[in-house]
């Protein structure tokens, strides 16, 4: 074992002997495994990160959470479909609420998207659901000043508001908004309490949101609306009987005969998270392609420059198997000198994608993190495409007669 090592190392300083002789043709050989492993690390950097910043995004729908709602989150089939369906009302939510057996909680909501004023600043187009009492222990929701809307508030139907953190920052700028009046629309409320930072799902601020009472929400915008019922399970690992039972009662608040499909959509984290799981997908493979297509020319350089190596170099063959090298010893020279040369473009790879990882945390939106395995998996692609593609001039060089090379000038 011992003088295999030493063998190893004779040959791994010969072979970075022979790259220091000719550097720039050498840097240019490993350009190609240089963009190949960069590729596939750089795309699952960025998918890492992006997995990283939607698990805590998805987090906030919970994952003992079922949404009974008009529209399915992820439509595939015709919209107008969808579209035509009745809306789901407050005679079906008190339905749920007296016949469901595994759920902890259930509060129906809605909501609207209106301009928001105070003083002389403005905030259009911003979302303002209507909740009921639970809302905030089914959602998760945290209320860093102030207070929450309690269910007397939400019964007698009183003016209050609950705004989120982008909120409070852009309306209200430098002033404390809790007992502060503002206007949703035409209608005027108080603020009494203001959420802590939550981030975004899916590219949408979860902290440009306001929260009131869902009878002013009628009162004020109108009642020809659909209602969301949200549901929390008692136990997430019933949350498949649990959908089932809450797909039972629906049909069964709405009269629907055995023959008639749902009119109605259940939502749960998971359907988004399949569909996530689905794109991603689709980018790895593209990437893995890419990435297979740039190691594959880089494999095609890699033997070409070895296979002038093996003729600029007849000479020093020649010479070591005049003094007793065998041809395996020929072969592993030129093998390490292969996988060198790959593995040297493979770390380089991996260093500058950790730089392509750090400049886009920084310059955009996208989070990225390196993950081990792609490190592992784009040093491993690389050294496998050098021992692949030497095998050839190696075995080349082994067999030249050492007569001939002798005589080679």
């Amino acid at each position: 074992m011992i003088a295999f090592f030493i063998k190893l190392w004779e040959n791994i300083k010969i072979a970075l002997s022979a790259l220091l002789q000719n550097k720039l043709r050498s840097v240019l050989t490993t350009l190609g495994i240089i963009i190949g492993v960069l590729t596939v690390v750089s795309v699952a950097a960025i998918i890492e990160g992006l997995n990283r910043g939607f698990a805590s995004q998805i987090a906030n729908l919970g994952s003992n959470a079922l949404y009974v709602q008009k529209y399915p989150w992820v439509i595939q089939d015709d919209f107008y479909k969808y579209r035509n369906r009745p809306n789901i009302t407050l005679q079906n939510a008190k339905y749920i609420k007296e016949h469901m057996q595994s759920a902890e909680a259930i509060a129906p909501s809605t909501g609207t998207r209106q301009d928001l004023r105070y003083r002389n600043q403005t905030l259009n187009d911003i979302s303002v659901n209507g909740i009921t009492e639970n809302y905030d222990l089914i959602t998760g929701l945290n209320v860093s000043d102030g207070r929450f809307i309690t269910a007397m508030e939400i019964e007698k139907e009183k003016p209050v508001a609950v705004i989120g953190y982008e909120i409070k920052e852009k309306l209200f700028v430098n002033r404390n908004p809790i007992g502060e009046r503002f206007k949703i629309g035409p209608a005027t409320y108080t603020v009494i309490g203001v959420l802590e930072k939550r981030g975004s799902i899916l590219g949408q601020s979860l902290d440009a949101e306001v929260y009131v009472p869902l009878g002013t929400i009628f009162k004020n915008f109108g009642f020809h609306r659909s209602l969301s019922i949200l549901v929390k399970v008692r136990d997430a690992a019933m949350i498949d009987q649990a959908r089932e039972e809450l797909r039972f009662l629906m049909r069964t608040a709405r009269r629907l005969k055995p023959t008639e499909e749902d009119n109605f959509s259940i939502n749960q984290q998971e359907m988004l998270t399949d569909l996530y799981n689905k794109l991603t997908k689709g980018l790895y493979t593209a990437a893995i392609g890419i990435g297979a297509l740039s190691l594959l020319v880089g494999g095609i350089g890699i033997m070409n420059i070895m296979l002038v190596s093996v003729a600029e170099r007849r000479k020093e063959i020649g010479i070591r198997m005049a003094v007793g090298a065998k041809r395996r010893v020929i072969t592993f020279q030129f093998l390490v000198e292969s996988v060198i040369i790959c593995g040297l473009g493979g770390v380089l790879a991996v260093l500058l994608s950790f730089l392509v990882s750090i400049v886009i945390k920084r310059v955009t939106p996208f989070p990225s993190a390196v993950p081990p395995w792609s490190v592992v998996m784009g040093l491993g692609f690389a050294a496998l495409i050098g021992l692949f593609f030497g095998i050839y001039p190696a075995s080349r060089a082994a067999r030249l007669d050492p007569i001939e090379c002798l005589r080679y000038e």
